[in-house]
């Protein structure tokens, strides 16, 4: 094995395992897993996928090797892993691995989950959305370009404006390049509805939150939503930190409460993360679901947990890449051992200084928080830079300079 091999290996070996925990303790079913990177992280294949090919014995022993050199609870083979050559599923070349095969296609069996969103899901006419940063921004674009009127909540007439205008500029583009009409552009934009008082959200059917990661702030929109909004609107937050639950609670309609996590930019990425708390009703995540699929999003479901899916399986994997750093990897060695290796579209410190170096550091400490695994610790050189302002591309310079 080269040491490229090795390397990479290294580094995605406790992802694949920490993915196949969350399969194991039916956190999210195995396709919601593979689905959060895939469309959540661009990635080729999900983790299980990637352990099947690779064959789960091949991915136990190295993992096993790696815990008796480590003792890091992350690098022990999960049960899943074992419990599943047990019984026959060594992994595609076997035809039965996390999943079933026929030749090259993956075919339902017993563990494919049964078709959500259907049933007694409530009827979406209209949407409100709380926010104008780039987040809510995108996520007003999103709805109103697929039929969906919106009202938005913005701190003053300066900020309603400027929402309509960055919406406006990239419907332009699509205009000029003849993705979309100039009709369809001006429809869009007809659909929107600024306004400074959150009283006009009185009568909409959805809230989606996307203010300030401050659980002060959040706690008094929730109580604000919970006396402003029709008996059975639906309460959604985008927070990617903070406890669903505790949100609801601040509400006398805890039910209606639910976690719809998109990501940036909402107008370009597939995934909404769709996150129930233990008293969310089967209705609204339905619900919830139904509208993804009609604003053409890609829906995965979990549990109410620091991370859910995307981040608990991502900033570990970031982090460990900045450790091999720290030991003496090169920035470009790493990088590329990830882009050969298993075809990732940018290495992690590529990603890191995109996603931006505070961001993944405020990630991590949830995480660490929430898991309690000391190898979750941010790496020193991580609050090295963030401490020098070293942000990313959005400052200019991260890990690289640009």
């Amino acid at each position: 094995m080269s040491d490229s091999r090795a390397l990479a290996d290294a580094l995605v070996f406790p992802y694949l395992n920490h993915a196949a925990s969350m399969f194991e303790e039916k956190y999210a079913s195995r396709e919601d897993v593979d689905n959060g990177m895939r469309f959540g992280c661009g990635l080729p294949k999900g983790p299980l996928t990637v352990i099947d090919e690779l064959g789960l014995e091949s991915v136990r022993d190295a993992l096993a090797a790696r815990f008796a050199e480590t003792g890091d609870p992350r690098h022990q083979p999960n049960p899943a892993i074992e419990r599943l050559i047990s019984e026959g599923r060594t992994g595609k070349a076997a035809g039965k691995g996390f999943y079933t095969y026929e030749g090259d296609e993956v075919v339902d069996d017993e563990l494919t989950p049964a078709k959500t969103g259907q049933g007694d899901a409530r009827p979406i006419k209209t949407v409100g959305v709380v926010g104008s940063g780039t987040m809510a921004t995108g996520m007003i674009e999103v709805f109103a370009a697929n039929g969906f009127p919106v009202t938005y909540i913005a701190r003053s007439q300066d900020k309603i404006d400027a929402v309509a205008a960055k919406i406006a500029k990239n419907l332009g583009r699509q205009v000029t390049k003849g993705r979309l009409e100039q009709g369809d552009a001006d429809a869009i934009l007809g659909r929107l509805t600024g306004s400074t008082e959150r009283e006009a959200l009185g009568d909409v059917d959805i809230v989606v939150e996307a203010i300030a990661e401050e659980i002060g702030i959040k706690n008094q929109l929730f109580a604000d939503l919970d006396r402003i909004c029709k008996p059975g609107a639906v309460l959604a937050t985008t927070t990617s930190s903070l406890s669903i639950a505790d949100l609801a609670a601040q509400t006398k309609r805890p039910q209606d409460v639910v976690g719809m996590h998109f990501f940036n930019p909402a107008p370009v990425m597939k995934l909404v993360e769709v996150i129930n708390h233990p008293s969310t009703g089967q209705d609204v995540l339905d619900t919830v679901q139904d509208l993804c699929r009609s604003t053409r999003k890609v829906a995965v479901s979990c549990a109410d947990r620091s991370g859910f899916i995307v981040n608990a399986l991502l900033f570990p994997y970031l982090n460990d890449a900045i450790k091999a750093h720290e030991d003496g990897a090169e920035l470009d060695v790493i990088d590329g051992a990830i882009t050969e290796h298993y075809g990732y579209p940018m290495g992690p410190f590529a990603l890191l200084d995109v996603v931006g170096n505070d961001v993944a550091l405020a990630i991590e400490e949830e995480l660490l928080a929430e898991f309690e695994h000391e190898s979750l610790t941010p790496a020193p050189l991580l609050r090295e830079v963030v401490a020098a302002g070293k942000l990313g591309r959005k400052t200019g310079e991260g890990f690289r300079s640009y």
